[in-house]
């Protein structure tokens, strides 16, 4: 005797199959033609012979599942279990493709299951086939589905429908709740269910400790179970003799609200917990005229959208955060009672599930997040390309196979550059421009576009600083000037060159070298935080405008840098200053991972600081500008010797690392 199996290179398939061979059984495989290297892998993951999982040719979409006549004639009468697990498994599938495998398939395997005259027809449904039913789903329940909608919940219904109404030999149906990986591997092999919420977690957990309490979500209950739950009472049930004709619920009897299974996946990622959970229900007294209308807001759509794009949930899986079906398993535990088959609880291989989604299913391993898979065959455009950290960037963006067109305003020094360069890349090219003069940029522009057509990458990097307090100022109004000329118009008249071609090919990326004295409000750097604030204020203005258009803004708001610009200051050579290399790693991230702003933590709090009590913020700032006084030449003196540094200005700057003072 012998057992048929459809589907059986699927996730639960491999595993029942491997169950199943334990019996020492034939087992007979449909198995497309186009798919016989997946039977080929299956058969070297069990250790298997071609006589002990015979593959049988076939397709779930013809009729008697396009088996052979002379295999039907191998198969008829000696087919005892006939398993019928094919199907597709996805809520967001084409409704026709559903309807073609779910519900015709499943007649086509009633059909051929019919022809072999098979002992049993084991249908593996869903939970699904409730549809979303409100309240208690029994095994006896059927036709009291509600809310088949969904493509997906009305396929797995109907499928079952074939069945029941259709099926001439013996048959029983399962139906397994959102099936996840294998408790002691963590096995799976695709992203479901509770799988779309891991990247949220992963990314909460890089930006917040563990400990940090968070508010999140109650929901409805998930029914969870592993794959082995799934099999071993699959192998079980089939084998048990009197039950045909009958339903089981392969289901949790007690399960976990949405909320429980996002603080138990939290806890074996180490992410933070959701401390507070806020319950739908309690927004019941809103009228759901209003409730969809907010939600319809294209605003709110578009947030909505962008968040869970960005998280990589698909929209429709919030239809089920709320799932208000609960599934009674009482025939399943009766035929399962003593045999120690029993749903673990999720906590005790939470740890099993996540560190195989990590190691395996996260999609950004499949991403080339290098600066080289990023950058390579593209064109960047880097301004202040001969030193500092314009120089290193160009470096980084050389080896990395960029078409790089580097810019500055000394042609000899821009020719020594570009031989350093050529010997890492063939395609770097070098323009002599002063981005403070409007005519010069201009003709830069028209040069790389016609040159290169396009730019994909600009960094805007070429900047002038100015350390000099207001009072040593007033009869300087030049150096706002000047400032502002090159730090801001400069950048800007850029920006309007390139956008245009941008925004036509729907890509293009531009990173700003903007200054942590914009998060500090850094004295004595007036002139240069005005003209860095000034770009920070078009950028956000401009990302708000090109947000649909796929032309992004990176803004890095760079801490003090080891770098010619501050040299005739000496006392930053002895205060905690990032390397040109260091800095452009921070462009390299900004380039690959295209966030909106790059920022210290010191940064990062010192704007939280001057938000929330401006006074304090004040005052400490303040303290830094007495404490570091101005250089000879910002106070029009003579050239003086290296002033000599405290201890205690070493300690405050050390404390306040990457600030301007």
């Amino acid at each position: 005797m012998s057992y048929f199996v459809t589907g059986g290179t699927g996730f639960i398939g491999r595993f029942l199959v491997e169950k199943l061979l334990n019996r020492g059984e034939t087992i007979y495989l449909l198995v497309q033609e186009k798919s016989l290297d997946r039977y080929d892998a299956l058969l070297e993951r069990l250790g298997a012979t071609k006589d002990e999982v015979v593959a049988v040719v076939g397709s779930l979409t013809e009729p008697n599942l396009g088996i052979s006549d002379s295999n039907m004639s191998t198969l008829k009468n000696n087919v005892t279990q006939f398993y019928h697990l094919a199907a597709i498994y996805d809520l967001y599938a084409a409704a026709e493709i559903q309807e073609a495998v779910n519900v015709q398939g499943t007649r086509n395997a009633v059909d051929a299951a019919t022809a072999m005259n098979a002992g049993c027809f084991h249908q593996v449904s869903s939970i699904a086939a409730a549809g979303l039913y409100k309240g208690t789903f029994r095994e006896d329940m059927f036709d009291e589905a509600e809310k088949l909608d969904n493509p997906y919940l009305k396929t797995k219904h109907e499928s079952e429908k074939v069945v029941r109404e259709e099926c001439k030999i013996p048959w029983r149906v399962y139906r397994p709740g959102m099936v996840i990986g294998h408790t002691e591997s963590g096995e799976i092999d695709k992203i479901d269910g509770p799988y779309y919420f891991f990247k949220m977690l992963q990314k909460i957990r890089g930006v917040l400790p563990q400990w940090m309490p968070t508010i999140g979500i109650e929901g409805g209950r998930l029914n969870i179970v592993p794959v082995d739950f799934i099999v071993d009472a699959l192998d079980h049930i089939s084998h048990t003799e009197g039950e045909d004709q009958k339903c089981f619920h392969l289901t949790d009897p007690d399960p976990y609200k949405v909320g429980e299974v996002l603080n138990i996946f939290a806890k074996a990622g180490h992410a933070p917990t959701m401390t507070m959970r806020v319950d739908s229900r309690m927004f019941g007294f809103i009228p759901p005229m209003i409730r969809n209308g907010l939600k319809n807001l294209p605003p709110i759509k578009r947030i909505t959208g962008a968040v869970l794009n960005d998280f990589g949930i698909p929209q429709s899986a919030l239809e089920f955060l709320n799932y208000p079906t609960r599934f009674d398993s009482r025939e399943t535990e009766r035929v399962l009672k003593g045999t120690g088959i029993e749903v673990p609880r999720l906590s005790d291989y939470a740890p099993a599930i996540w560190d195989f989604w990590e190691r395996n299913l996260d999609p950004d391993l499949h991403k080339d997040r290098t600066l080289q898979g990023t950058v390579q065959g593209k064109v960047c455009v880097v301004t202040g390309a001969t030193s500092g950290i314009g120089l290193a960037t160009a470096h980084k963006l050389a080896e990395a196979g960029a078409i790089l067109c580097i810019a500055a305003r000394t042609q000899e020094t821009l020719d020594e550059v570009k031989v350093e360069l050529d010997a890492k890349s063939d395609t770097v090219f070098a323009y002599r421009c002063d981005f403070a003069d409007m005519e010069n940029s201009d003709q830069f522009i028209q040069a790389v576009l016609k040159d290169h057509g396009h730019v994909d990458f600009l960094v805007n990097n070429a900047g002038r600083s100015i350390r000099r307090a207001i009072s040593h100022s007033f009869e300087r109004f030049h150096d706002f000037e000047r400032t502002m000329q090159l730090n801001y118009f400069g950048s800007l008249r850029l920006i309007m060159g390139f956008s245009p071609s941008m925004l036509e090919r729907r890509r293009g990326h531009i990173v700003n070298i903007s200054s942590i004295g914009v998060l500090t409000n850094a004295p004595r750097f007036s002139a240069y935080v005005s003209s860095k604030a000034a770009l920070d204020a078009f950028s956000r203005c401009a990302a708000a405008e090109f947000s649909d258009s796929n032309v992004t803004f990176t803004t890095i708001n760079m801490p003090l840098v080891r770098t010619p610009m501050i040299g005739p200051t000496k006392i930053y050579d002895s205060v905690p200053t990032l390397s040109p290399d260091e800095a452009a790693d921070l462009i390299a991230e900004a380039i690959v991972h295209r966030p909106k702003r790059i920022a210290t933590r010191i940064g990062t709090f010192a704007s939280v600081l001057h938000a929330l009590t401006p006074k304090l913020g004040e005052i400490v700032m303040n303290t830094g500008f007495k404490m570091f006084p101005d250089s000879a030449a910002a106070q029009g003196k003579a050239k003086a010797e290296k002033p000599k540094v405290s201890t205690e200005q070493v300690a405050f700057a050390a404390i306040m690392r990457g600030i301007h003072w």
